[in-house]
């Protein structure tokens, strides 16, 4: 600011001249490490329209999953009982456990071609079983936990490894436990369940954590299929571009075409590498945080996350505050699903190149069951359409309490 316009080109001389002792600092770049010409944000934040994607957004594995979790939970609970079978009673008052947000006696009857329902031998009261078609599948979900455990071992140390003190709080991995395909009971029996790599350690907060202890290098999705297409060498701060998928219709503005195109260039931090020496503000901090989520997607059961769901992994997992914007400024990684009122985040490579990722064994158990929720919904509608003048009794007014509390609050309705 204290110079006039007539001698700012010798100001620009100088700031590019290598001979003023000055600034000869500017040009010894090529001496320092990779990481320290990379450190710049070039990227200018504009709004990107989001565009919807036909295909993706009827993957029935992926947008039947908050519907499959709760009958997931209560077929559990059903199969663990030595009876197999249980009273409305024990789970009337569980809505909130199993994140039912009608009666529990109604979901269950939403779904015949799984739950049974029977009356007791005491008060009348339903009764609930599993069907024999939901005991085979049962019973081919609890061989392939034991024929793959040690593939859902290694995605929960990849899950850890990740984080930044390889050390993770037990709440957080069982909020993780349904994405990555194990089981609800595996924290309860971690001396069953892990082998000598992990360990329980006390956090701060007074919480007890899961830490991993190994030595051996982890490559990522990213990195393996790189160097089976003999684009990478595995050598440090080596860039590696990103797998794209445009969909269809979707159209990015020339200045975001050029800066992706230059971002595609910037060197490769992998997930399980060591990130301290990183500007949070560059653009190699920025592809650090989009190969995080590629890789956290690839362990995933369906590739895909509510996206909600991933803000508790901030604190964890060195992610900026605005991590989420990261989904919209790669649409053609990333496609971000608004169906089932929710924000769905889902890796397009996963569907798009079916060969690059490979498929979490828990897919096929959990398509298995949509296929029964799929045939529950042709039985009810088949009872409406055969029975069209008949009005069934109100069960869910009477067998539904299990206190007389609930019975006055329904009465009142």
């Amino acid at each position: 600011m204290f110079f006039k316009k007539p001698t700012s080109k010798t100001l620009k001389i100088l700031l590019h001249s290598s001979q003023n002792p000055i600034f000869s600092l500017i040009n010894h770049k090529a001496k320092n490490p990779p990481y320290t010409y990379t450190q710049t944000k070039n990227y200018v934040d504009v709004y990107m329209k989001w565009k919807k994607d036909q295909y993706l957004d009827t993957i029935e594995h992926i947008h039947k999953s908050i519907q499959l979790k709760p009958v997931i939970s209560l077929k559990n609970m059903i199969a663990q009982n030595p009876n197999g079978c249980i009273p409305i009673s024990d789970v009337s008052k569980k809505g909130l456990h199993f994140d039912v947000k009608i009666k529990v006696a109604r979901f269950l009857r939403q779904y015949p071609s799984i739950f049974e329902e029977f009356t007791g031998p005491q008060y009348n009261l339903p009764w609930f079983r599993l069907t024999q078609e939901a005991v085979e599948i049962d019973r081919e979900e609890r061989r392939l936990y034991e024929d793959c455990k040690e593939d859902l071992r290694e995605r929960l140390k990849k899950f850890i490894l990740m984080s930044k003190q390889k050390v993770l709080p037990l709440k957080v991995i069982q909020g993780m436990l349904w994405y990555l395909g194990l089981p609800e009971d595996f924290l309860e029996c971690l001396d069953m369940n892990l082998d000598g790599s992990f360990r329980v350690v006390e956090m701060e907060e007074g919480l007890k954590g899961l830490a991993v202890e190994s030595n051996e290098r982890v490559l990522s999705v990213l990195q393996r299929n790189a160097m089976k297409k003999g684009v990478y060498s595995n050598e440090p701060m080596e860039a590696i571009e990103f797998p794209l998928f445009p969909s269809k219709g979707v159209r990015l503005r020339r200045k975001i075409e050029v800066w992706l195109r230059e971002f595609q260039k910037v060197p490769y931090v992998s997930p399980y590498e060591d990130y301290s020496h990183l500007d949070p503000n560059s653009d190699i901090a920025e592809k650090r945080v989009v190969g995080f989520l590629h890789e956290l997607l690839c362990l995933f059961v369906e590739h895909s996350a509510e996206r909600r769901r991933l803000l508790c992994l901030k604190k964890h997992f060195g992610l900026p505050q605005k991590v989420h914007k990261a989904f919209e400024r790669h649409p053609y990684m990333f496609y971000l699903s608004l169906r089932n009122k929710t924000c769905t985040a889902i890796l397009k490579e996963a569907y798009c190149d079916k060969m690059a990722i490979e498929r979490h064994p828990m897919l096929r158990i959990r398509n298995k069951y949509i296929n029964l929720m799929k045939e529950s919904q042709v039985i009810l509608k088949s009872r409406r359409v055969n029975n069209p003048y008949v009005e069934r009794p109100k069960l869910d007014l009477d067998l539904d309490c299990a206190d007389e509390e609930e019975c006055v609050e329904i009465g009142r309705l």
